[in-house]
């Protein structure tokens, strides 16, 4: 296995194939001093910040063995890099660099090397990857069901998480085929309750040593003060249609919206005004008709009309009061004016939060994973504040479109939390690149509302439980979670290094449970016993089972795995495992058969 990057997802990775899944692995990175992101620095530093702030963290040390990895130092994935790391004997070739350019050029390097070679590539552009996989493909080894290409984002992967930790109410949820599955978080029942019921328990939520992933049923029923993460089966329904996108309505320009409240009132009370002067002149001037009457108020009001001099009184009053209603329009069309052009310049300039707004969720930080919940976030109808520092920030012009108000300014500067009125918000995402500035917004968020939501972006584990512990103690009442980037998104990367689909993982404090579709032919733990003895707790426990083409057809209403079936060759299930679980179960098997996408 060769992994080739230059931030903390390669190390997660090579950290993942090595230690999970017993794989030799060869890393390419920059050399030292070169790399563009150095976690143990960064994390240095926000150790310090919050030692200092609360006295209770110290700095924590990388984790991870790299017993089993070999580290090859390269500027960038050249042809010379490649072939230094063995790239044409590899069985799989992982390209991690936070540029999309980089890795689509060194994709075609190494197909070029050796079309065996099983290619995940990182890139950002879902579209693009769309269209690179085809090509890749096309120049693989024919016939060659392992020499595949799958496109994988960390940002897509990691944001249903973070939206699903951020938003009450709100479900991860993952579709398997025609199964939904949705994990919800349900508290502790207490002594002499019985839990609500569900297909399974995921995880026992920490009691202080750390969260128990899949746990044995007696040992779930036993556990009346934790809380936990319940599976549930949402039923299969036919597809409703689809209604008109709200994020493509966003985009539009906001016609009602176009005049002010007070000028619209303002017009409208003028045009009221002509027409009551236009009835007016119809029952004062003999002989005159509807049209005639208004024909000759317009031409009052405009002061084009000549002198009712020989006219009646009346007629002379009204001629009087339609040059005063003239003087008084003269003024209001300016303005519709003057507000008609303000509206079309400002279509394209950021929101400010609305006066009165609250119950919002503001997202500090608009990079690539910022932007990607952001979508997510207006996908549900959620309110938004975003924070960002750079005005050229990649998630600026998504947040200009979708008319989201967006602060401009560093969260280190007075004022600048307060501008996105995070005293009157429901929850504070802090997703920056930089674990001090996310751990500083958490903090400053606390100190102006207590019991505000927090879920924030660190990379390194035992820091971030470190801080999770003393926060939760500090605050009790308020949730608070901490998440990693790479460590959501590693999993998926080295599944589909090792030719096996992800359909989701399910974030657990700091650890993750990967829902992983396999075939059961060839794998000793699965192969033969029924779908109630295919378990094991705290590794992996068997969700739903598709019987192949002699079962349910596809589409077809699932079931929860039904007890008495004995698994066969030809039957393909749905586990839920830990990542040490997923590896063993891969281990245990003649050979893994490729199944990229």
């Amino acid at each position: 296995m060769v992994v080739c990057g230059d931030d903390g997802l390669v190390h997660r990775l090579a950290a993942e194939l090595s230690g999970l899944y017993g794989e030799r692995v060869t890393l390419v990175v920059p050399p030292a001093g070169e790399g563009r992101r150095r976690p143990a620095a960064a994390q240095g530093r926000a150790a310090a910040l919050f030692g200092r702030m609360t006295g209770a963290v110290g700095r924590g040390a990388n984790g991870g063995s790299t017993a089993a990895v070999r580290v090859v130092e390269a500027p960038g994935p050249d042809d010379e890099a490649l072939a230094e790391a063995g790239v044409e004997r590899a069985m799989a070739l992982a390209l991690v660099y936070d540029d999309d350019e980089t890795n689509i050029q060194a994709a075609l390097r190494a197909r070029r090397i050796n079309p065996r070679l099983r290619l995940v590539i990182r890139l950002y552009n879902r579209r693009l990857g769309q269209h690179l996989e085809q090509l890749l493909d096309q120049a693989a080894l024919v016939g060659d069901a392992d020499a595949g290409t799958t496109v994988l984002s960390d940002a897509d992967t990691a944001a249903p998480a973070l939206v699903a930790a951020a938003v009450a109410g709100t479900s991860k949820v993952i579709e398997a085929g025609g199964l939904l599955l949705r994990a919800v978080e349900r508290p502790a029942p207490g002594p002499g309750a019985v839990a609500a019921p569900g297909v399974c328990t995921l995880a026992l939520l920490s009691d202080g040593d750390g969260p128990d992933l899949l746990p044995g049923e007696q040992e779930a029923e036993r556990a009346v003060t934790r809380g936990r993460i319940v599976l549930e089966t949402v039923r299969y329904t036919e597809s409703a249609p689809v209604p008109a996108s709200r994020l493509a309505a966003a985009r539009s320009l906001p016609l009602g919206s176009f005049f002010s409240r007070r000028l619209r009132w303002a017009l409208l009370g003028l045009a009221a005004a002509v027409c009551g002067l236009a009835v007016a002149s119809w029952l004062v001037v003999e002989e005159s008709s509807a049209q005639h009457a208004m024909y000759l108020s317009l031409l009052d009001l405009f002061a084009i009309n000549d002198p009712a001099k020989d006219e009646s009184t009346g007629r002379k009053v009204l001629q009087l009061l339609s040059g005063l209603v003239g003087l008084l329009l003269l003024p209001l069309l300016l303005a519709a004016a003057l507000e008609g052009l303000g509206t079309f310049r400002s279509a394209s300039a950021l929101r400010r939060p609305p006066r009165g707004l609250s119950g919002h969720v503001v997202l500090l930080g608009l990079g690539k994973i910022g932007a990607r919940v952001l979508v997510r976030l207006r996908e549900l109808g959620i309110p938004v504040v975003c924070v960002e520092r750079d005005p050229q920030a990649r998630g600026i012009s998504l947040a200009r479109s979708l008319r989201v108000p967006t602060v401009i300014g560093d969260i280190t500067e007075e004022g600048v939390l307060e501008a996105a009125k995070i005293g009157d918000s429901r929850t504070l995402l802090a997703l920056t690149s930089s674990d001090t500035t996310n751990l500083e917004a958490v903090l400053y968020a606390r100190a102006v509302k207590p019991d505000v939501r927090v879920v924030m972006r660190l990379y390194e584990d035992r820091f971030a439980r470190a801080v999770y512990r003393t926060l939760r103690d500090s605050h009790p009442r308020a949730l608070t979670r901490s998440r990693s980037v790479s460590f959501l998104a590693a999993p998926a990367f080295a599944a589909a290094m090792m030719g096996r689909r992800i359909l989701g993982a399910i974030p657990v404090e700091r650890g993750v449970l990967l829902i992983a579709a396999l075939d059961v032919a060839g794998c000793a733990e699965l192969e033969g016993r029924t779908a109630a003895q295919a378990c094991r707790p705290g590794a992996w426990r068997v969700l739903a089972v598709d019987q192949g083409p002699d079962g349910r057809s596809p589409g077809a209403q699932p079931a929860e795995p039904p007890a008495g079936h004995v698994l066969g060759p030809g039957d393909r299930v749905v586990v839920a495992a830990t990542r040490q679980g997923l590896a063993d179960l891969l281990g245990r098997r003649s050979r893994p058969r490729t199944d990229v996408r």
